[in-house]
């Protein structure tokens, strides 16, 4: 790695730089024969009191002292791919769950137990949300997600997987991929036989990310923050009506290794679309694409998407997924006619009561 200018090594970066894709050398400890030095690429996502916070492709987070600092530039972005990336379900599996982390993670084997446990106090709450009860923020955020191998025979892991959201006052749910050959057809068909039902069928759809950026529309119009203002939190579905986020939902939608929030406003200043955008890696992971309903069918999804899009593009990712509700044929068919293919599907189980 090269950081060598004129004869001298450089810091050549500053806060300024934040979400661009970064080369940095720093002192990490003393060997025989001199000083060692630690190398990084990847996104600087954030540089707060003196540390510096670098995600790499793989959506490992790196923390830097300030004082440690070597050397450091901003790599140009590589050349953008055009062709629709390759990939398993397992590593699309691992990617989202990194891009809408639960606030609650234990592991039971390869698997993962997952919750995102909310408070909602009061007489209001998101929509959907009864006040005054504890519930999960998002099936995604409170579901296992597995992976391999528990480690112990199924009906045990579904017995331990039982106690531990029975103590957290959530139903045992498990997020079962279908239709690739990594996937988890087995185990959907077991929990089936032991009578866990099946919901909320979902498609996770890719797309080269290039492709999305390519348009004519004014991105001028699209704002992206790192946070979701209140423009943004006034038309997510969610928690538009409740005043805001609890903490958890909070939790979850600003986490991920590189996260990103775009809103379009009118004239007036009422918020016309949104988005949500998480760069991990290779990975763009677009969610929360709402268009205000008297706002529809005027090209707004799309413009946010190609905002998002060229974000990601600058953070050096070259590939795009999303999911969305099997049943959902509006978005189904802007996201083809965007060109996002199929990649595989996903459900979840969930054990009836008095059932294993």
């Amino acid at each position: 790695m090269e950081f060598l200018a004129g004869g001298r090594a450089e810091v050549r970066i500053t806060r300024a730089d934040v979400g661009k894709r970064v080369s940095v050398r720093r002192l990490s400890g003393d060997r025989e024969g001199g000083a060692a030095f630690t190398d990084a690429v990847g996104v600087l996502t954030s540089w707060d009191e003196g540390v510096l916070s670098i995600t790499r492709r793989s959506g490992e987070c790196v923390r830097i002292e300030e004082s440690s600092l070597v050397a450091a530039k901003v790599v140009p972005a590589a050349r953008p791919r055009r062709k629709v990336p390759s990939a398993g379900a397992r590593e699309l599996q691992e990617v989202a769950a990194r891009g809408w982390p639960a606030t609650e993670t234990e592991r039971l084997g390869e698997w993962t137990l997952r919750a995102s446990v909310q408070e909602v106090p009061g007489e209001a709450g998101p929509p959907g949300v009864v006040a005054g009860r504890r519930v999960g923020f998002t099936r995604r955020g409170n579901s296992v997600l597995p992976l391999g191998d528990p480690g112990v025979p199924l009906d045990t892991a579904l017995e331990r997987i039982a106690q531990w959201y029975a103590a957290r006052g959530l139903p045992p749910v498990i997020t079962v991929a279908t239709g690739r050959p990594d996937a988890d057809d087995a185990l959907a068909a077991e929990l089936a036989r032991r009578g866990w039902t099946a919901e909320a069928h979902t498609r996770v759809l890719i797309s080269a990310l290039a492709p999305l950026a390519d348009t004519d529309a004014d991105l001028s119009r699209v704002t992206l923050s790192r946070e979701p203002g209140d423009a943004w939190l006034a038309l997510y579905n969610r928690t538009g009506d409740a005043g805001g986020p609890t903490p958890t939902a909070w939790q979850v939608l600003t986490g991920g290794p590189s996260v990103w929030f775009a809103t379009v406003r009118d004239e007036d200043g009422g918020t016309t679309a949104i988005g949500r955008l998480v760069v991990d890696g290779r990975w763009a992971g677009f969610a929360a694409i709402e268009v205000a309903p008297a706002e529809r069918r005027q090209g707004l999804a799309s413009l946010v998407m190609a905002a998002l899009a060229e974000r990601a593009l600058d953070e050096g990712a070259s590939a795009a997924y999303l999911q969305v509700e099997a049943d959902n044929e509006g978005a189904l068919a802007l996201y083809e006619r965007l060109g996002f293919t199929d990649h595989h599907g996903y459900h979840y189980r969930r054990a009836l009561p008095g059932g294993r």
